[in-house]
């Protein structure tokens, strides 16, 4: 039997969509003969939903945020629309092709982490993905005579980068989608510095993916909820603290998987072997100062499991939560001072 909990995570993220998208107005007094206006906001972008809450003195721009993000992933990321650059990439697959700055930019970043990691964060491994299908209509366990085929075109070093030219060895692929929400968080961030009327948000990509900027009106911190990767109903675990400039990603073998003959079959796969990664993690959460480099870390960190991730993280300087199978929280230094436990049934451990 075979049960594919992304699927039906997806369906209701759509009816919340279609039930709910919604703009909530608040004034919060701050100084005299100002006053700062709370907007909040659920829109739907990069095949999730995205809460918005803004704080600013000036117009909403929850709406516009969110075509930022839609926009990012049309005109870059998607490997499905093909007029963005990916899929333009994919298709020369074998030449040489010319890309934007900003699109060289995130590569760049992209693929310095995926050496840094040794491979453990790849973005060719798109086909792969594919192929499990684990987020589609038909989520199965390939054949390895499949995979074995398909790994041949997985490798970040089939991609070479030269300042705005990029070459695909033929048949290679390139999918940006484990950092795709977070690259969005950083347009986001960009865009909000030009605004000099806003004085804070939290923007929250279907759970995963967020980021703060600023702060709040009160000076209150910033709280965000990490999932309990093992209550069925998504219940939380504990919060982290976040400051303005930070943005946390969280990868979890509970996000997107399905169940067959017992064993849980998740989309978070090693790029060496093409399978599931099965280490005894069930969730990776980062906080740095960067979404794309939040969304890739915490990929890789979960790939290369929690003693080999910290060297990862330190050359990062990123901080992180791991949560184990036996409900042990790990907290590297930097995160025991902002991270709250919420469940007596898990313990709370310093990674080393």
């Amino acid at each position: 039997m075979i049960i594919n909990h992304s699927l039906r995570k997806k369906i209701a993220g759509i009816q919340i969509m279609t039930a709910v998208c919604s703009t909530v107005i608040m004034s919060v007094p701050v100084l005299a003969d100002i006053e700062v206006q709370k907007y909040t906001n659920t829109d739907f972008a990069m095949d999730t939903v995205v809460s918005e809450t803004l704080y600013t003195t000036g117009d909403d721009l929850n709406t516009a945020i969110g075509q930022k993000i839609r926009d990012i992933e049309t005109e870059y990321l998607s490997w499905t629309d093909e007029d963005s650059q990916i899929a333009k990439l994919n298709t020369a697959s074998g030449e040489t092709t010319e890309v934007s700055d900003e699109l060289a930019g995130y590569l760049e970043k992209i693929f310095q982490l995926a050496k840094d990691s040794n491979g453990a964060f790849d973005p060719t491994i798109g086909k792969i993905i594919r192929l499990w299908d684990i987020t589609g209509e038909n989520p199965h366990v390939p054949e390895q005579s499949e995979l074995d085929e398909l790994l041949k075109d997985v490798g970040y070093q089939k991609v070479s980068l030269d300042g705005d030219k990029v070459t695909l060895e033929k048949g290679a692929t390139l999918d940006l989608g484990a950092t795709g929400k977070g690259i969005g968080c950083d347009v986001v961030s960009d865009f909000l510095k030009t605004q000099e009327d806003v004085s804070g948000m939290i923007l929250n990509l279907g759970g995963s993916s967020v980021m703060a900027y600023g702060e709040k009106p009160d000076g209150s911190d910033w709280k965000v909820a990490v999932t309990d990767p093992r209550d069925v109903e998504g219940d939380y675990l504990g919060a982290i603290t976040l400051e303005g400039g930070e943005f946390l990603s969280t990868s979890g073998d509970y996000e997107k998987y399905f169940m067959e003959d017992g064993k849980r079959y998740h989309h978070i796969l090693d790029p060496k072997t093409g399978y599931p990664v099965w280490n005894g993690l069930d969730s990776v959460t980062v906080v740095c100062d960067s979404g794309l480099l939040a969304d890739g870390l915490s990929t890789a960190c979960f790939v290369l499991g929690m003693d080999d991730a910290l060297e990862l993280l330190e050359k990062y300087n990123a901080e992180a939560v791991f949560v184990d199978e036996d409900k042990n929280v790990y907290l590297t230094s930097g995160m025991k001072d902002r991270f709250e436990l919420m469940k007596n049934t898990y313990t709370v451990k310093e990674a080393e």
